[in-house]
């Protein structure tokens, strides 16, 4: 089968979207699908609804023989108007791929009341979704007003590796000196990084260390903050920022951490959150968003209420002062990513969702 995909730039990129799309494009490869990518620019998100009006663009959209066309919901801006268009001359299904909705993130509320707007409609232009949560359902039914044709297709956390030893995370939940904590995800506003490192200079400083996994080039103004931040409180020894990592090199720091954080962000899934629950690490996350799908409280890790700062550093203290509790945690993380679908079962549950969407 002939399938697109629309998305944003290079699905080599380094988050939790595109490493979805990337891997599911190889796997309908090697099922013996052929996938077009289509890539277009992405500006500013104003920007982007000009698209809309691009004959160019339109023309290239229905310049195309595939039997289904795959959007990558971030593309929405460049869509919400077109997708109509495309649909009176062309009848191959439209399906989004839906990791976040936008605006359910912390935004103000003229924010939120704008995206709103424009992603409902977005989401009532195409024929049917797939969608990495049941948090990520229940938020694209409450802006269509119904159930649309879908999949929960779940990413895995195997794609990193995995611990083989409930003992390994036991000597290195045991071992002495400051919280080792982990944080994956590229350094911008709806990570949550500043209220993060505010949370953290609560506590004493020979307690905890963090390492910021991401891009640092995403949101040049925002690392800024986030330097500027870490200069202020003199916290140059206890936070590392070595930028974004991956395959080998990400594995050994999740193997070599102790705790990760994920708090003040809204996740649609969270799959960093799962890849390092998969070497044993316990998850301290938020209440708010799709973490909770996977990280019971209390067992395998912490959620806490969002912004609430003071809960995390408590939390955070509680974990470094209690070694018996912090390795507890990290055992039923491990039983919970043992537990958990791999990224073959839910590509599987996206195959046979795009042949019947085919018929």
């Amino acid at each position: 089968m002939h399938i697109g995909l629309i998305i944003y730039g290079r699905l080599d990129t380094l988050t939790g979207g595109w490493i979805y799309d990337r891997l599911m494009v190889e796997y309908l490869q090697a099922q013996g699908h052929t996938v077009e990518v289509i890539s277009l620019k992405q500006h500013h998100y104003v920007r982007n609804l000009a698209d809309n009006f691009s004959r160019r663009l339109y023309r290239r959209l229905l310049d195309h023989n595939c039997r289904l066309l795959l959007q990558d919901g971030l593309i929405h801006p460049s869509l919400v108007g077109l997708n109509q268009r495309i649909k009176r001359r062309h009848s191959c299904p439209l399906l989004a791929i839906v990791h976040q909705v936008l605006c359910h993130q912390p935004l103000k509320r003229y924010q939120q009341l704008f995206y709103r707007a424009i992603e409902r409609r977005y989401y009532k232009s195409v024929d049917g979704f797939i969608l990495n949560s049941e948090t990520t359902r229940a938020s694209v039914e409450s802006l269509v007003g119904r159930q649309p044709p879908a999949v929960v297709a779940f990413p895995g956390g195997d794609r990193l590796g995995y611990l083989a030893s409930d003992a390994v995370v036991e000597s290195r939940c045991r071992r002495a000196g400051p919280l080792q904590l982990i944080m994956v995800g590229n350094l911008t506003p709806n990570k949550g990084v500043l209220p993060l490192i505010e949370g953290l200079s609560r506590l004493p400083p020979e307690s905890w260390h963090l390492s910021l996994i991401g891009s640092l080039t995403m949101n040049r103004a925002y690392v800024q903050k986030v330097r500027a931040l870490i200069d202020r409180l003199g916290l140059e020894d206890r936070i590392d920022i070595p930028g974004p990592l991956d395959g080998e090199a990400l594995a050994g720091r999740l193997n070599t951490s102790q705790v990760f954080v994920l708090p003040f962000s809204y996740e649609g899934f969270g799959m960093a959150g799962l890849e390092a629950m998969a070497w044993g690490l316990p998850v301290v996350g938020s209440t708010r968003g799709a973490l909770k799908e996977y990280v019971c409280n209390g067992v395998n890790g912490v959620l806490i209420p969002p912004d609430d700062s003071a809960a995390f550093a408590q939390q955070v203290q509680r974990l470094h002062a209690d070694r018996t509790l912090l390795t507890g945690y990290g055992q039923e993380a491990l039983k919970t990513f043992r537990r958990r679908p791999a990224w073959r079962d839910g590509f599987h549950k996206i195959e046979s969702f795009l042949l019947s969407m085919a018929k």
